[in-house]
Parts: structure tokens; sequence; C-alpha cells
């Protein structure tokens, strides 16, 4: 299946690190989940804790095929920064959503659901579901 209209997914962290292994971490659960365009926004340009208005607008634009972008972030100020690129109008792609998820397993359903060629609303209701997921 060629990747050109697969969701678009963006893993927002205050951290590189974080941002990097959740997307390897969904990318390996998802399977053939290898298509499925997922990029890491995490940290500041200079590699610190934080958030960038510029690593998420470059991450959003890296992923778009044009058949949406779903973001997923961990904390408060990514939350924040994502309202604001939202807010601007023209700072994000096209079709771009804030997801209200659980970062990881958000992540992982979201991921598994865009690999399966779903669009932006089945990719964004399945990490959402990811809320009601029990651990014990």
């Amino acid at each position: 299946m060629s990747d050109e209209r697969l969701v678009g997914i963006v893993l927002v962290s205050h951290s590189a690190e974080v941002a990097s292994s959740v997307a390897e971490l969904s990318k390996g659960l998802a399977g053939g989940g290898s298509a499925v365009p997922v990029a890491a926004a995490g940290g500041t340009e200079s590699g610190g804790l934080g958030t960038s208005a510029e690593l998420i607008s470059a991450a959003a634009a890296a992923v778009d095929r044009g058949a949406g972008v779903a973001v997923l972030t961990d904390l408060g100020s990514a939350v924040l920064t994502v309202k604001a690129l939202l807010a601007e109008g023209d700072e994000l792609p096209e079709q771009t959503r804030l997801v209200d998820a659980p970062f990881v397993e958000g992540a992982v359903a979201a991921v598994v659901t865009a690999a399966t060629g779903a669009d932006l609303a089945a990719v964004e209701s399945a990490a959402t579901e990811a809320y009601t997921y029990r651990k014990v």
C-alpha cells in the first residue's frame, strides 16, 4: 500500500527522546505501520526540554500526505503550542487535528489504525478510545 493517502501522525513531547521512542514503539507494534508517516517533535531546537512550534510545524509538514495529520501531545505546554499553531491557521497542514488521547497508548492506536488506510476521524477515534484501555 502506498503511503500517499495515509493519515500522518505527529508525536509532540517535551523530550526529544520520549517523542522518538514512542514513535519507534508505535511503528514497531503496528507491524505494517512502517508505511505510516510518523514524526517526532520533541524538545527544543537546542536539544533541551520543552516544546518548539518550529519543530511541530516541520514535523506536520513532513508527514502530510493529504489525508490529514493527527497530533498527539504529552503535557500542558505541548497542548498549548499546538493549539496556538492551529489558531494561526497557516502554520499546520489543512486537516490537522489535535487529538485528546493518552500519549503512548493513543500513539499506538493511531498508528495501527492509520496503517489500515483509515481516515482522520477513525484515527482520532481510535487514539481517543485508548483512554478506556484497562491494564488490570
